[in-house]
């Protein structure tokens, strides 16, 4: 008898537990643009930190959001493989309000 009770209390808190964790996911869900990831593949993934930024997709991050406008501060990339076709991506992916990312070579 003692341990189905001991069973059971486990179980309680079990469930307690798993309940509190999909309440916080929901609840704490951070939306991530997909854009980042677009614009980080379209880099040449060294990550050599060069840019100032830790690895590309720290880059990339800043690019789509507007903190950082000058592409070459990526030193291992190229303008035709790299830079080009970030600039074509986010130009046909604007911003939700409309607005175009604004970047340069």
């Amino acid at each position: 008898m003692e341990i189905l009770w001991a069973v059971l209390i486990l179980l309680g808190i079990g469930l307690l537990l798993g309940l509190g964790l999909a309440i916080a996911a929901k609840v704490l869900h951070v939306k991530e643009d997909e854009r980042i990831d677009e614009v980080a593949k379209r880099l040449p993934n060294y990550n050599c930190g060069s840019c100032g930024y830790a690895g590309c997709k720290g880059l990339a991050e800043a690019i789509v959001t507007g903190k950082e406008e000058n592409l070459r501060k990526c030193k291992p990339g190229k303008e035709d493989a790299n830079f080009k076709p970030i600039i074509e991506y986010l130009d046909q992916h604007p911003n939700e309000d409309g607005t175009k990312v604004k970047v340069h070579l």
